[in-house]
This record gives C-alpha cells, structure tokens and sequence, in this order.
C-alpha cells in the first residue's frame, strides 16, 4: 500500500468500542513481533529513548529519533504511527515532513513543554494541532493530553483539550494518566476516538474497548518488562547459572 492507503487504514482502525492495541516498539526486532500480530505498530518515545541510551522528554537528537522511526518502519509492511512527543522544536510542517520522510503515516504529539512539563495553552496547542494538520492531511494525528499527569488536573480541562484538539483537526485524542471511573465518562464527554494506555492493575484492553476507548496502547511498560527480565537473566549468569535453565 502507498503511505495514503496506510494511513487510511490506520485511521480506520480507530473505533470506539473495538480498539486498535498498539503493543509499543522501540526498534526493528520488537516492531517486528509486534506486527506480526497486530495490524499496526506504534513507536513509545520513552522506550526509544532508553534503546538509544538518551533521557526521555526529548532528550534524542532530532536526527537519532527520526532515524529510529525510519528502522522501525522500513522492518515491517503495516502502519507507523512515531511518537514524536512535542516535535523536537521543529515548526509543525517540518514535524509533518520529518514524519512522512521516515515512512509513518501517524504521530503523537504532547501539549506540555518538554523541558519544564508546563501545560501548553489550549489556544496555543489547537494551533499547533491544526499547522500539523494542514501539512499533511493524511496523517493520523493523535494528540496526547497530559492534564492528567498533573496533581489535581481538572477533568473538565481534560475534556476540554481533548474537544479542542478533535476539533483542530486531530484524530484520536489521548488523556495520559486517566483511569478508572473517568474513563468511560471521558469518552462519552469527548465525542471522539480516545486512546488510553495500559498499565499494571488497570482493565485489560477488551475491558477498555467495553468503556468506548478507540485505541490501547502500553507506552514504555513491555520494553520495561523486558529490561527487569534480562537483568533477572544476568543476575543468574553472574552466580554461574544458565539463562537458559526453567
């Protein structure tokens, strides 16, 4: 498929209350499990990040974390969707380009400043939202929504962004950090695609597509997961055991 048929395959897996599940890569060999499983595959900035020994909260040098999508992309023949948390400092047509030249036809985007994790004005975000739009009308935009991640973020300042940016043109919105009661109430109020991140002790995603979520994803957990496996692993090589024993 060409990159407008991708993307319109991405965006139709979109649906609230039969979610696409994003299990997040982070590089080739973890893109490549995941799609042979899944229809789509979504990059985790943080699981980027560690894979490439930088911070995250856009710590990558744009040209590495760019680079990273492409090998992502290039290892599998669904669709990318790159979390490019707030676009590196680009303005919007150049994340929308950077985005396309290394072959996904979706991207996250954060509406907090990445160096002080201040909440971006509403009025400000909706235009940057709707620039990255006009850039490249195919791109399945999700845009993420971190009230949530503050102490006491107001759910109607949720809704409110999460509206906004729907109306700016995104795609599926993402409120960071919601769970439990809220977020069946979320996607009632907000009228859109939401997507809500899996995590320890959380519903398992069929249970969150019964709460009208249109898009699960994991963010860093599975790449975590792994790292607290292998270092179980080393530990048992250090004292002289196989890897390989039950």
């Amino acid at each position: 498929m060409n990159r407008a048929a991708l993307a319109a395959a991405l965006r139709a897996l979109h649906v609230p209350g039969d979610p696409v599940v994003l299990p997040n890569v982070w590089d080739a060999v973890s893109a490549r499990v995941v799609a042979a499983a899944f229809p789509a595959v979504a990059t985790a900035s943080a699981a980027v990040s560690a894979s490439l020994g930088h911070p995250d909260g856009e710590g990558v040098p744009v040209d590495e974390a760019f680079a990273a999508v492409a090998r992502v992309v290039r290892a599998v023949d669904v669709p990318v969707t790159a979390d490019v948390e707030r676009g590196y400092g680009l303005p919007p047509a150049e994340i929308a380009a950077r985005v396309a030249d290394a072959g996904a036809v979706g991207c996250n985007l954060e509406d907090s400043d990445p160096a002080s994790g201040v909440l971006v004005p509403v009025a400000e975000q909706v235009e940057f939202l709707g620039a990255v739009r006009a850039a490249d009308p195919d791109l399945v935009l999700n845009a993420r929504v971190d009230v949530f991640l503050r102490p006491g973020g107001s759910f109607e300042d949720g809704v409110a962004r999460g509206r906004a940016y729907l109306a700016a043109g995104a795609d599926c919105v993402y409120p960071i950090g919601l769970a439990g009661d809220g977020i069946a109430e979320y996607c009632r109020a907000v009228g859109g695609p939401v997507n809500v991140g899996h995590g320890p002790g959380g519903p398992a995603p069929g249970g969150l597509g019964a709460l009208g979520v249109a898009r699960v994803s994991f963010g860093p957990g599975l790449q975590r997961l792994l790292t607290a496996r292998l270092e179980v692993l080393v530990a048992a090589i250090r004292e002289g055991a196989s890897p390989y024993e039950p």
